[in-house]
């Protein structure tokens, strides 16, 4: 894998590359974390329209479904606008993004508690936010100077 992520370097900004900090292992994770953090929101806001990857209404706890105002289904088509502005947030400033997406993580969680019934996803999403915060840490050394 190491020869695999030093053959195929992603293009770093000028001043990253002068110091050799595109074969750092820590750069190397930033930019893996960054790429991840910013198309998988996207990707999952984009299917909460669709139900390709799975019927996303279900997930919601039924304690959170009866205070609604309107129905589960629009519920998640506005998370599903969230987590695409959330993706994007993280694409173009990850410094700020990665935050947002820990903490849209952790009402996730919250959410999946609530549920009672999605305790192995509640714990999937700890890991992921716990990736996000790694991912706002690294992105303060990383990050592109004009981003910052």
């Amino acid at each position: 894998m190491t020869r695999l992520l030093n053959a195929v370097r992603a293009p770093a900004p000028a001043d990253a590359l002068s110091g050799g900090t595109a074969t750092r292992p820590a750069y190397q994770a930033y930019l893996i974390l960054h790429a991840g953090f910013a198309a998988l929101p996207i990707v999952a806001g984009i299917d909460k329209f669709f139900h390709v990857l799975t019927e996303w209404d279900m997930y919601l706890a039924p304690l959170v479904s009866k205070a609604l105002p309107f129905s589960t289904n629009l519920f998640m088509e506005i998370s599903g606008v969230v987590e695409i502005a959330a993706g994007l947030l993280v694409a173009f400033r990850p410094r700020i993004g990665a935050y947002v997406v820990a903490l849209w993580l952790a009402g996730i969680i919250v959410n999946l508690l609530l549920a009672a019934s999605f305790y192995d996803i509640a714990l999937r999403d700890f890991g992921l936010l716990l990736g996000a915060l790694a991912l706002a840490r690294l992105a303060r050394e990383f990050d592109r100077p004009w981003t910052r």
